[in-house]
């Protein structure tokens, strides 16, 4: 029984992560997409540090996000799996809180400018790219995803209930 109370909890934190993700990518849209990128859907990548039903709830959202936002396959691809990067890293650092942010703000950053620039062929050159995504990453994940954390902190045991 404390199995399968396990699995519904899990996969129910996923789907709900993942839910919240895709509706987060569309309320933002026009900062969602393009060279300049400021997805508020990426401070959710601070949730592994709460639970690992996260890791798959947030690649789940990410893909559904870029697929039903248009995205290219390349970018459909590789964007969600620097958003799962980011996710296995931050549940791998959930020991360290300071450092949580750092996989998703690093995955994306080298991720996605060659998503940009080689799938969509934008103008403009990689490092500017890299600049530009990494800079949303870190506002994104390294100051709204640490706000979340800290909130999210408070209320940890009812949230994310762990048997």
């Amino acid at each position: 029984m404390k199995n399968s109370k396990m699995s519904v909890r899990y996969i129910t934190q996923g789907a709900v992560i993942a839910a919240i993700y895709v509706v987060l990518v569309f309320v933002f849209n026009y900062w969602s997409f393009g060279p300049i990128q400021f997805r508020i859907a990426e401070a959710l990548t601070i949730l592994p540090y709460f639970t690992p039903a996260a890791i798959p709830g947030l690649f789940v959202g990410c893909l559904i996000a870029n697929i039903t936002g248009g995205a290219i396959i390349w970018d459909i691809v590789f964007g969600s799996i620097a958003t799962l990067i980011g996710a296995v890293g931050t549940y791998l650092l959930r020991k360290h809180k300071w450092l949580a942010p750092i996989p998703p703000i690093v995955a994306n950053t080298i991720i996605v400018p060659f998503v940009l620039k080689y799938a969509y062929g934008s103008e403009g050159m990689l490092v500017y790219f890299m600049g530009t995504v990494g800079l949303g990453e870190i506002i994104v994940c390294g100051v709204c995803g640490m706000l979340l954390l800290f909130a999210l902190n408070k209320y940890r045991n009812q949230l994310f209930l762990q048997e």
